[in-house]
């Protein structure tokens, strides 16, 4: 059974990561009041792009592009969002698995571009080729970090570099519940919908070509989605980090309480075996 000393130390040692650790839910919880009132913010736009880029091109039919076929190449880029930063439970890790565990995936195949150390330290030691690692733009998303990003990758795509563009990071849904999501950003996927009639005989018309419109609003699509990405990310991060300091903070709380007991029931066995020791001195001497 351990001494006294040693449950003393250790609950002493407990005591003092529960303060960081309420310490840290308290900074995330205001980082993600600020995280979560700019990803509702700018939600509704990133939302309505994606729509009206997807019913645009479920319209018009087939269009010979070159952001809606795949290039030649094997090669596949992939934008991983992480944190810089641990202690936010299975955020890193269910983002990243979302890549390495793909079914249909090679790893000789892949050009990861990390947003964020974490998923750089991840694939550097799981032998992947990260291409690029930009750690400041997760602290602080700005929409010109999303349109210098989404450049170089066009002109990877255009000059045949890579064959397909994807985004891994995770979205917020609410403070409890963020989902790691995989979207293929090129070429475009147009999934089938379903339209009334009135609908289905609407002309879609380009102003001007349609080869030179989908040229402006392919990138500026693509931009949209990194951003909005990066915005989703910054706040499950958060969201994620305070449930597990708050969880950490719960069981500091739990192990203090079961250390107190252990002590004070050392505590009373060290007086007993005094008194008995006492009595049987006295014992002896009379």
């Amino acid at each position: 059974m351990a001494s006294m000393r040693d449950i003393k130390r250790r609950k002493s040692s407990i005591q003092g990561t529960q303060q960081i650790t309420k310490a840290m839910k308290l900074v995330s919880t205001v980082k993600l009041q600020r995280a979560r009132a700019s990803a509702e913010r700018s939600k509704g736009y990133f939302t309505c792009m994606y729509d009206t880029v997807n019913s645009i091109l479920q319209r018009v039919g087939h269009i010979d592009h070159k952001y809606l076929a795949s290039g030649a190449s094997s090669k596949k880029a992939v934008i991983v969002i992480t944190a810089n930063r641990g202690l936010a439970g299975g955020y890193n890790s269910n983002v990243i698995k979302l890549v390495t565990r793909h079914p249909e995936w090679r790893k000789e195949d892949l050009e990861i571009y990390c947003l964020g150390t974490k998923g750089r330290d991840a694939f550097v030691r799981g032998g992947y080729f990260v291409r690029e690692c930009d750690a400041e733009v997760v602290e602080s998303p700005l929409y010109k970090d999303a349109a210098a990003l989404c450049d170089r990758l066009l002109t990877s795509f255009a000059e045949g570099e890579i064959g397909e563009i994807y985004l891994a990071y995770t979205n917020f849904k609410n403070t409890v519940s963020h989902i790691p999501t995989l979207l293929q950003l090129l070429p475009v996927e147009t999934p089938e919908a379903e339209y009334t009639e009135k609908e289905t005989s609407a002309i879609m018309n380009f102003e001007p070509e349609d080869s030179e419109a989908l040229d402006m609003l392919i990138p500026k699509y693509m931009t949209s989605l990194i951003y909005g990405a990066l915005r989703e990310s910054v706040a499950s991060e958060n969201g994620a980090r305070m449930q597990a300091m708050d969880n950490a903070t719960s069981n500091a709380e739990e192990i203090i309480s079961d250390l107190t007991l252990k002590y004070n029931r050392a505590r009373q066995g060290s007086i007993t075996q005094e008194l008995t020791e006492i009595i049987a001195g006295a014992e002896a001497l009379g």
